[in-house]
């Protein structure tokens, strides 16, 4: 059913080599200058310039590069600095989402626009409408005025008040709209694309020896952001995809010989599919990107899910989207506006292959289908979610007024820290094969472990 022919995950290659010998990776985040005006914000503690997260958190790793290096990779720590770069009573701020739809966008733009205002005292923000379009010449929609007050029930709604785009625009374009709209600091919401997006802004920024300062809240659904441990929306998706689970399973179990698929985000890796399967114990099969797909032989999908129907009577497939790629023809590859591979739809092959299949092996299924993936990334944030969109916003605003840039706030060992952008969109992260999510996911669908040898 599967062949272990692509790598294990990013684990297992970069963070390996991070271990081995950090100093090829870049850790250390941009800085506009010196930090010389007083915060506002009268706390009893500050975060010091010095104060770092260790990259890995196992003594024998650190042990390790006591030996090999004078200092430890690690994140600088994210928190609100004593001293900061922006003067509140002056700066320009502006907002801008990017990309496909995700739970929690609005809780970001919220959590921003509260910070800056209620406490830095920030009075100027502007959000830029349909993403980097937005920073355009021929953008046909001027930037909106937001306001604690006017962003106050933001949260309950799902998508992104200021819309969203896909596809590349240019740096220097944009760079001279932020200069005629007079913004200080760009807050960019978005994944890998529009991350490398931003990067390119405060690269041209800093070859004009400005003073604007950009900052990336990572947003990806797949939670496959390079060096970030948690991306927000993901647990909600998670939460979603599980219930709709739960409704294949009872199509499924409904017929004789039922059989639910449901189809989950996730283009290259397979977070969503395998901890939603794990989160929902009635999934049979988890197919993931980071693992080729056969349907035929012994060991294939179709002999393993006959097996199933025999014993069981129904059977549910997770699948990700990006799962069995290997399986399609393709003579080239095609391209979505923002640079991703278009992948061809797994979901579909899959439903009208085994029907096919069975029918051959004259075994009759009841076929139910469902792809809810514009259903999940559509809903409003859940509890968990809503709560760390507040506090990366917040780490944003901290890090964006202490005069850092090019970068965006991660999350690593339980703290939120600062990592390059250049770093976390190195490499995609992927499942660990051999790590305890996917262990967990075998031991739940009791997929056979040879699946996923070479």
């Amino acid at each position: 059913m599967h062949n272990k022919s692509k790598c294990d995950s990013l684990q297992s290659m970069v963070y390996e080599n991070v271990l081995s010998d950090p100093t090829k990776f870049k850790f250390n985040v941009e800085s506009l200058g010196e930090c010389l005006f007083a915060t506002p914000l009268g706390l009893d503690n500050y975060v010091d310039e010095g104060e770092s997260i260790v990259f890995s958190s196992q003594i024998k790793n650190i042990e390790h590069q006591l030996k090999t290096c004078d200092r430890l990779p690690s994140f600088e720590k994210a928190g609100a600095r004593e001293k900061i770069f922006h003067d509140p009573r002056l700066l320009k701020v502006g907002i801008v989402t990017c990309g496909g739809l995700c739970p929690g966008l609005n809780n970001v733009i919220k959590g921003i626009v509260q910070t800056l205002e209620n406490d830095y005292g920030v009075k100027s923000i502007l959000g830029m409408l349909y993403g980097y379009k937005g920073l355009t010449r021929e953008c046909r929609f001027k930037p909106i005025s937001l306001s604690a007050r006017s962003v106050r029930h933001l949260h309950l709604n799902g998508g992104t008040l200021l819309g969203s785009s896909r596809g590349n625009q240019d740096p220097e374009e944009m760079v001279d709209q932020l200069i005629s709209l007079g913004v200080d600091l760009l807050f960019c919401v978005g994944g890998d694309g529009t991350l490398k997006g931003a990067s390119a802004i405060a690269q041209e920024i800093a070859k004009r020896g400005l003073s604007i300062g950009v900052i990336g809240v990572p947003k990806t659904i797949d939670n496959d952001l390079g060096f970030v441990e948690r991306t927000f929306g993901f647990e909600t998706s998670v939460q979603v995809a599980s219930e709709i689970i739960t409704s294949a399973n009872c199509e499924a179990e409904g017929a004789e010989n039922g059989i639910g698929i449901v189809k989950v985000m996730g283009r290259d890796s397979g977070f969503i599919a395998a901890t939603a399967a794990l989160a929902n114990s009635v999934v049979d099969f988890c197919l993931i990107p980071e693992i080729d797909l056969y349907l035929d032989g012994d060991q294939g999908l179709i002999n393993a899910l006959k097996n199933r129907l025999e014993f069981n009577h129904h059977a549910v497939i997770v699948v990700a989207e990006g799962a069995g790629q290997n399986l399609f023809e393709s003579s080239q590859q095609r391209l979505d506006d923002s640079g991703n591979v278009l992948k061809d739809d797994i979901g579909t092959f899959l439903r009208d292959e085994i029907r096919q299949k069975m029918s051959e092996q004259g075994c009759s299924v009841t076929m139910k289908y469902l792809d809810p993936s514009y259903h999940i990334r559509s809903v409003p944030a859940n509890a968990s979610d809503a709560v760390f969109c507040y506090l990366l916003a917040e780490h944003a605003v901290h890090a964006g007024m202490a005069g850092k840039t090019d970068m965006l706030v991660g999350f690593w060992n339980n703290f939120f820290t600062h990592v390059p952008i250049e770093l976390a969109t190195l490499e995609r992260r992927m499942i660990d094969l051999d790590g305890a999510l996917w262990k967990g996911v075998l031991s739940s669908t009791q997929q056979h472990p040879s699946w996923t040898s070479a």
